[in-house]
Formats: structure tokens, sequence, C-alpha cells
């Protein structure tokens, strides 16, 4: 990812926007040493930078990704530093992958303490150019909904038997906000995982398993990077954001929330109308509005 020069300035505007949460090494440390951790999505990006910080403060950190190849230098580089860690290649968009991962998991460390939902697919495609590709959108879902969905399931029966565990959903502020035009598959999938987890939590509480959902503001990733407009727009990086997935998994809040995200979905719901008109026109002066 190329590093720009950003104007005067550009770190307390990401810091208005996105938020900084933050933990320190030793609350953090208290918080997971001794723990198993499974990241999803931890070749690159936020898992990445979670799972390094993780297994720098004393956690069996469980690497699970796609890619067996960069999972592995990742966990080479941690073990190299004096951490813990194990690599679980797995598609997490197939039903019977993760009940294999879970079966191994657990047969090999009799437990997940913690589990961070970070891998996620991203989309941005206008509707017309949609029209046939209804695959995007089955695949947006099974990465972004029904496969969290299954591996929660997968999870939890050993969570309520052992009265202790914690789930943290790497959402985005986009599921908070007024929605936007072009973002349709991927903002739906997140709001399906996001309700569900929310409905769950309520049943599992008395249990002693707790979540805690991110709704993560932008961050400038392998994933955003090929959206031109993101690239220009105030971000976190890979570290910033793992700081607030740590936040999560040490102080176990029921969500981290940027600054902007109350206001704008406050704003939203009480102007929906004129909302909706102003995105509709910024849709079609960049480009949409023409059928096809």
């Amino acid at each position: 990812m190329v590093t720009r020069k950003r104007p005067l300035g550009w770190s307390l505007l990401v810091a208005l926007t996105n938020g900084r949460a933050g933990v320190s090494d030793e609350r953090l440390a208290a918080a997971v040493r001794g723990k198993v951790v499974l990241v999803t999505g931890s070749s690159y990006g936020i898992g990445e930078a979670t799972a390094r910080r993780l297994a720098a403060a004393g956690a069996t950190v469980l690497l699970v990704a796609r890619t067996a190849d960069q999972l592995q230098l990742v966990a080479d580089d941690i073990r190299s530093r004096g951490g813990t860690a194990y690599v679980y290649p797995a598609n997490l968009a197939d039903p019977a992958a993760i009940e294999e991962l879970v079966r191994t998991v657990l047969a090999e460390h009799e437990r997940v303490d913690v589990l961070v939902n970070n891998a996620g697919k991203s989309i941005r495609r206008s509707i017309a150019d949609t029209y046939q590709r209804f695959h995007d959108i089955e695949r947006t879902n099974a990465v972004n909904y029904l496969g969290p969905a299954k591996l929660v399931l997968e999870l939890l029966p050993s969570m309520r038997e052992r009265g202790s565990g914690h789930i943290v959903n790497v959402s985005t502020a986009g599921v908070r906000t007024p929605p936007m035009a072009r973002w349709s598959a991927y903002l739906a999938s997140k709001s399906a995982f996001d309700v569900w987890l929310r409905c769950v939590a309520q049943e599992v509480r008395g249990d002693g398993v707790t979540t805690s959902t991110i709704y993560m503001g932008l961050v400038h990733t392998r994933m955003s990077e090929p959206t031109p407009l993101l690239n220009k727009m105030p971000g976190l990086t890979p570290e910033q954001a793992a700081d607030q997935v740590c936040t999560a998994v040490a102080e176990r809040p029921h969500n981290i929330t940027p600054p902007f995200v109350r206001p704008a979905d406050a704003l939203g719901n009480l102007l929906r109308v004129p909302t909706d008109r102003m995105l509709e026109q910024y849709f079609r002066r960049t480009g949409g509005g023409k059928k096809r």
C-alpha cells in the first residue's frame, strides 16, 4: 500500500471521524495472557495487525484465512518474536470447512476463549452492473453474514458449556449511517450479521458469553485500496484499527463506535427523505443514474 504525504491536521481529522480507542499493553496482557484467540482474516490488514498484537500480549493466536502461505509467514514472524501462533487455512464461505476448522481447533486446543470475526468481503457496484451478477450478492453474504454466523454456531456450545467466551464482531460504520448507493450488497450483508449477533447476545450473556461490535470507520487496507474515493478520505492504519479490536477483546464493551456515527445516524433517521435525495444526487453526479 502506497504511503501518501498528508496535510497538517490529518491525524486529528482521522481521530475525530474514525475514533482512536486503545488499550495499554499491560491491560491487554492481563486480559489475554494464556487465552486462546481465533482471528479470522488474519493473513493481511486488520486481522494480521490484531493477531500480532494479541500474540505479543501473551495470547495463543489461531490464524484463520484462505491463504495458507501468507498465514504461515505471519505465524513464523510471530514465533520469531516469542509469540505463539497456529495456522488454520479455511474457506469461511464453506460451511463444511468451518465445521472441520472448529473440530480441529477444539481437538488441538480444547477451547476458544475469544473469537474475532474480522474476515470480510468488500464490494462497491451499482445495481445496473449487478443485473447479471447475482453471484456477487451470494458471495458477499457467504463471507460477511453466513460464514461468521456458522462459525459462531459451531463455537457457542463449547463456550456456553464452559460458561465463558467473548465474540468480537469487526463490522462497519456503514451499517449505522444512512445507506449509500453502490454499497447495497456489502452493507446489507454486514447489517444482517450485526443484527443476528445482537439478537444472539441476548440469549447467551446469561451463560457467560459476551459480545462486542466494532463499527469500524474507514481503514486503509488492501480491501479499500481499489476504490479511489476511499484513498482520499481520512482513515485508520491497520495497526490503529487493531487497537480498537484489542480494546474490544480486553474491555468487552457492548460496542465501539466512531464519533461521527451517532450524529449521522440520528440525522439520517430524522431527515430520511432529504438524506436519501442528497445521496441520490451524489450518485447521479458521480456517473450513476444511467439505465443499462
